[in-house]
């Protein structure tokens, strides 16, 4: 174990290297120098502290979970891009939230004049059929996901396959529901037109 003073004058790459080890001052040390502009950046562009603060420990949670795995070149590009990538993972978790709940308040409505009730009927049936008619598991990815509101990390866990695939099955099943409710709406409007 280095003492904390003298890591400090590492340079990056030779804290890389003892994180790699599993070295908790140099990843400590790592921390120390990057948590605060890394912080900066995630409030910039969320205007929410929470918010960057879950980031940033998020993304310092995974460079210590993925210690041993990564090959990092330039550990400031390396935490910046972490931190991007992050953002705009969190900004596409809200607006599908934004959307979700859009849909849960009867927001169709906005697509559909009111007097068509009989219409909006059909348009939910064709949105209940698109969503049977999805791979098996497909449609349980996103009846976990928008039914019971569970992240990828507790989907993956439950149903014991990895995030990424998780990911994969859930943008398989939004591209067919969004190709079905394309072709519905396309439909219904030749028939007003």
């Amino acid at each position: 174990m280095i003492p904390l003073h003298t890591l400090s004058t590492y340079n990056d790459q030779q804290l890389v290297a003892l994180l790699a080890t599993g070295d908790r001052d140099a990843f400590a040390e790592i921390y120390r120098r990057y948590w605060e502009v890394l912080l900066g950046m995630a409030y910039n562009r969320l205007k929410n502290l929470a918010a960057a603060e879950d980031i940033v420990h998020d993304v310092f949670g995974a460079i210590w979970h993925n210690r041993r795995k990564q090959e990092i070149k330039s550990l400031n590009n390396y935490l910046a891009a972490a931190v991007k990538y992050a953002i705009l993972k969190e900004a596409r978790r809200a607006e599908l939230q934004r959307l979700y709940r859009q849909k849960e308040n009867g927001l169709l409505s906005y697509y559909i004049s009111p007097d068509t009730s009989i219409d909006n009927k059909r348009v939910l049936e064709m949105l209940r059929h698109g969503i049977a008619a999805l791979p098996d598991k497909c449609r349980l990815v996103f009846r976990f996901s928008r039914e019971e509101g569970m992240t990828v990390k507790q989907i993956a866990e439950r149903m014991q396959i990895s995030p990424k695939t998780v990911e994969n099955q859930m943008n398989k099943a939004l591209r067919q529901l969004r190709q079905t409710l394309k072709s519905m709406l396309s439909s219904f409007i030749s028939l007003c037109f």
